[in-house]
Order: structure tokens, then C-alpha cells, then sequence
């Protein structure tokens, strides 16, 4: 059993490798900071609940605390933290909040040792070289799809990122984090495999960022931590997990049905071959599409998005990438994405998101505006297909100022996003 002298050394230690002040950790005691200075210097004694608070807080297996002898410190999540997020020590949020989140991990990991289960997530290793870019690439997108095969994921979204990545025993948590840090990756024989993700970036970023580091637990789990910033975006590894994101969350085949329900994806010119009856032999044509039809707009990609979970900006990347989107196309489409907010806004109505369960009803006993799950579906399909249909000039302005009356949208808005999807 280790001294008390060399318990209060030990815990003086390990509150300064984790950049904890001692104020900070006099507050997660609720004593006063000298209470706190006057343990770390042997003048008063710890209670258990107090040494089970700061084992927490510094996220340092007990045993260190407690085990005789003078072996060094072992290198705790938060000490690794700390070296690749130097921003824990500038913003007392920051640091807060990934020391909190590493504190539930370990505890997490603990009670699965204790339930006599794995604390290493089951998610295979696909760790490979890589020759170049191209490769990282190639790489991020195949694992993508031998993944969605060994989930039985087939073509279809993903409903929560952090779920898939919950269940296949990956901790993952939001924290404030910087602007240009879109998530960490930690790899610790504590806590096995934990996901930070910046709870100050929108919802469709964040879900991006966990399938992306979702990949570093995939690719590379032999870095303890990895933090996805601005600054390594151009690193073969960040290259390859954010491949990898858009391949998962947008599958190929997926992305193609889509395309295809509503009428595009397809070459403007393509051979139909059939069977001649009367001659028993094959026959066939030559089909051209109608001019201009095949264009992929703005409000395809907004509901490309919408589908899949993701950003509009993600989701033209993503046609360019399956060659459904030229360089020009996609650039004129990343022009647009404003455009595209505002598509998404007045075809949901400008209304938050729905609880049809609270949501009151006219006297007609019909549900008021467009506030269900359903009505906003067919809200959405009904825009989407008035702007198409204008876009083709198969309505005039009339016809499309009526749809919008019958909609209850804005008529001269409506037209605005109706003639943006519009030849460039």
C-alpha cells in the first residue's frame, strides 16, 4: 500500500500532467483550493469518495494511485489529449468537457471489464499503406463498401452515425471544440476506442466528422490520437477517412436509385436492346433523352442530402466523385448552395422540426399547414417536382405561382428557386 506521502505526491502529479489547476480540482471536490493544496501536501487526508473524484478527473487508472513502489506515471487519455489538443490549456470548456468525456469512457470500459466483456471494439482492422493520394482514395472508398456488406447496411442511410458507431463499442461525445477541429479519434488500452466530435459545428457536419473518424478507428488505430483539423486535411490518412465518410454515408448504389426515381443518372444517349419476335432476333434503338433533362439541379442534391443526412456541399462532392457531376457542373452547384438552403426552408415551410403528437388541428379536423412528417414529405416532393417541371418549361410562371398558393409558399420565392435550377 503506497504512503500517504507518496499518494499526495502522486495526485499532485497527476493533476499537473493533466493541466488541471487546483482550484478546478478543488471544485469537482467542492472544498475550498486550500482544502485541495493542503492533500497534495500531506497536511490533511483524502477521503475515498474525494480519491474517487480525482481519479475520475484525471482520468488515471486507480491502481497508480494505490500500488506501492515508485513507478512512473502511465500516459493517461487526458495526458494524450493534451499534447494533440493544446487548446485544453487556453479555454477551461474545452478542457472540461474532454476530460469529462474521457472520465465516462474509462468508467464505461470499466464496467464492461466488469461484465466480463470486451473493451477493444470488434470493428476489423483494415490498416494498409498507402502509395499516394489516389490510393488513399481507392482504399477509404472499398472499405467503405466491405463495411456497409459486414453490417448488412445495403444502399440505404444511416439513421444515426453515432448509434452505428455506439453499437460496434466505439464511445462517442460532443465537445466545444475549436473551429477548425472537426473531431478527435483516441485509441487507449483504458477505455479501447472513443470519438470527440465538435458540438459547435452543425448536425449534418458533425454526423460527416463521426463516419470520418469512425475511419481512423477502421484504418488507424495504431495512433493514439488523431485530430481531424483545417490544417492536416491534405494528409493521405485525413484523405482516405474522408473518403471513406462519403462512400459510407452515401453509397453508390444508393445514390443511383435516387437519381434514377427521379428520372436522371442516366446518359443522355443509351441503346435499348430487345428481343424481334416475328424475325427471332435481336433488335434495337438507340434512346435519346429529352435535352437538358439529365441535369442534375440544385434541388436534387438538396434532397440527395437530405436523404442521405449530409451537407449539400458533401453530397456534390460526392456526384463528382461517381462521375454523376462534371468539374463544371459540380462548381456551378457549390455556387448555389444558399440557393439550396433556402429550397430546404421553404419546402419544409419554414417550420422547426415536427412532433405531429402535439401539434394542434383545424376545425375541420384536418392537421394545420404542413407541421406532420407525411404532409412535409409531399410538401417537399410537390416543390420539387413544380421546380423541375419549370425548369424543363413544361409549367408556365402562372402554373408555378398557383402551386405555390396551393402550398402556402411564398409565390415570388418559389419562382426565385425555380428559375436558379434554370440552364447556367
Amino acid at each position: 500500500m503506497t504512503s500517504a506521502a507518496q499518494l499526495a505526491e502522486r495526485l499532485r502529479g497527476a493533476r499537473e500532467a493533466c493541466g488541471v489547476t487546483q482550484q478546478q480540482a478543488a471544485d469537482a471536490l467542492g472544498v475550498p483550493r486550500t482544502a485541495l493544496s493542503k492533500i497534495e501536501s500531506c497536511t490533511r487526508a483524502v477521503s475515498t469518495l474525494e480519491l474517487t473524484r480525482l481519479v475520475d478527473l484525471y482520468a488515471f487508472p486507480a491502481s497508480y494511485f494505490l500500488a506501492e513502489g515508485d513507478g512512473a506515471p502511465p500516459e493517461g487519455v487526458v495526458q494524450l489529449l493534451l499534447r494533440a489538443i493544446p487548446e485544453m490549456t487556453r479555454d477551461p470548456e474545452v478542457g472540461d468537457a474532454l476530460r469529462f468525456g474521457a472520465a465516462l469512457y474509462r468508467e464505461g470500459a470499466s464496467l464492461r471489464r466488469l461484465l466480463g466483456r470486451r473493451v477493444q471494439p470488434t470493428v476489423p482492422d483494415y490498416s494498409a499503406p498507402m502509395s499516394s493520394t489516389s490510393d488513399a482514395i481507392r482504399q477509404g472508398e472499398n472499405i467503405a463498401a466491405e463495411e456497409r456488406r459486414r453490417l448488412g447496411l445495403g444502399d440505404v442511410p444511416i439513421s444515426s452515425m453515432a448509434d452505428l458507431a455506439g453499437n460496434q463499442g466505439i464511445w462517442v461525445s460532443g465537445a466545444p471544440l475549436s473551429e477548425d477541429l472537426s473531431g478527435v479519434f483516441v485509441s487507449h488500452a483504458t477505455i479501447g476506442f472513443g470519438i470527440f466530435l465538435n458540438r459547435r459545428h452543425e448536425a449534418v457536419r458533425r454526423r460527416f466528422a463521426c463516419a470520418h473518424e469512425y475511419a481512423h478507428a477502421l484504418f488507424d488505430r495504431g495512433r493514439t490520437v488523431t485530430a481531424s483539423r483545417r490544417d492536416n486535411a491534405s494528409e493521405r490518412n485525413e484523405t482516405r477517412a474522408n473518403a471513406f465518410a462519403a462512400a459510407f454515408l452515401m453509397p453508390a448504389g444508393g445514390v443511383a436509385r435516387q437519381l434514377g426515381r427521379v428520372g436522371k443518372g442516366h446518359p443522355s444517349r443509351h441503346a435499348r436492346t430487345f428481343l424481334d419476335v416475328a424475325n427471332d432476333a435481336a433488335a434495337g434503338a438507340v434512346v435519346r433523352e429529352r435535352s437538358g433533362s439529365q441535369r442534375i439541379t440544385y434541388a436534387d442534391v438538396a434532397e440527395l442530402a437530405r436523404h442521405f443526412k449530409i451537407g449539400f456541399r458533401a453530397a456534390v462532392w460526392r456526384l463528382a466523385s461517381l462521375k454523376h457531376a462534371s468539374k463544371a457542373e459540380s462548381s456551378a452547384l457549390l455556387a448555389q448552395s444558399e440557393v439550396a438552403d433556402r429550397y430546404v426552408r421553404v419546402s419544409d415551410g419554414n417550420l422547426p422540426p415536427a412532433d405531429a403528437a402535439s401539434m394542434p388541428v383545424r376545425d375541420s379536423g384536418q392537421a394545420s399547414g404542413w407541421e406532420t412528417d407525411h404532409d412535409r414529405a409531399l410538401r417537399r416532393r410537390l416543390v420539387r417536382l413544380a421546380i423541375e417541371a419549370f425548369r424543363q418549361e413544361v409549367i408556365s410562371q402562372g402554373r408555378l405561382r398557383e402551386i405555390g398558393r396551393k402550398l402556402d409558399i411564398d409565390e415570388e420565392e418559389l419562382l426565385e428557386l425555380a428559375w436558379a435550377a434554370r440552364p447556367y
